[in-house]
């Protein structure tokens, strides 16, 4: 009977295990947090784990492209490979729009306009200044209050998605709206955020926005 009761409580703990690779949205209930001051203190000088330290970069990212605060967004960028802007899923990076820190702080008051990429549908170019680019194409949606993953996709289209190919060894988020009911949930979108560390601390190297193409 021990035996048993013992391997009950092994298999339940297992069980409820979350796999670290994957957040949906995982706030906890602040009533079932610790209250001891122990606990507290232990929590305070404990490093952050991988999980964390990328769950809250992608709330101050978002965060800066929600409040048009690029100045801020602009510490995130990667000191040395720069960012990189892709308008859908598939990452071309012969074509695709890319800053170093430097240029894009350069560019950022600026009025200069530059072409982002190609409108599917029309085919037109797209063409916008910086700032023009992040607030009506980035951040065309409240992706604030979407549902956030790691090193997973929710948005899935007809668009190729060559993330993990162009980015074998980095980490990403995905910030996704769902679609609504009265467009059969085709009118979703998400915006997907790209990680590659740099002396020991996560940087920005991709933006990535996708959605349904025709």
């Amino acid at each position: 009977m021990k035996k048993l009761l013992f391997s009950i409580i092994i298999f339940t703990a297992v069980a409820c295990t979350k796999n670290p690779e994957k957040f949906v949205n995982d706030h906890k209930d602040s009533s079932a947090q610790a209250t001891d001051s122990t606990k507290k203190t232990n929590a305070a000088i404990a490093p952050l784990s991988k999980q964390e330290t990328l769950k809250k970069l992608n709330e101050a990212i978002i965060q800066s492209l929600k409040d048009k605060n690029y100045k801020s967004f602009a510490v995130y960028i990667h000191p040395e490979k720069g960012v990189r802007f892709s308008m859908y899923a598939f990452v071309n990076p012969e074509q695709d729009k890319k800053f170093s820190r430097a240029d894009f702080e350069k560019y950022l008051p600026t009025k200069t306009v530059f072409t982002w990429g190609t409108l599917d549908g029309s085919g037109d170019l797209y063409k916008a200044t910086i700032n023009e680019y992040l607030e009506n194409w980035v951040y065309s949606k409240d992706f604030a209050a979407g549902q956030v993953s790691l090193n997973e996709f929710q948005g899935s289209g007809n668009s190729l998605n060559n993330l993990k190919k162009i980015y074998p060894n980095a980490d990403f988020t995905e910030n996704f709206i769902k679609g609504s009911e009265a467009s059969s949930g085709i009118d979703w979108k998400c915006l997907r955020l790209v990680f590659e560390q740099s002396q020991g601390k996560y940087y920005l190297v991709a933006v990535i926005n996708d959605q349904w193409t025709i």
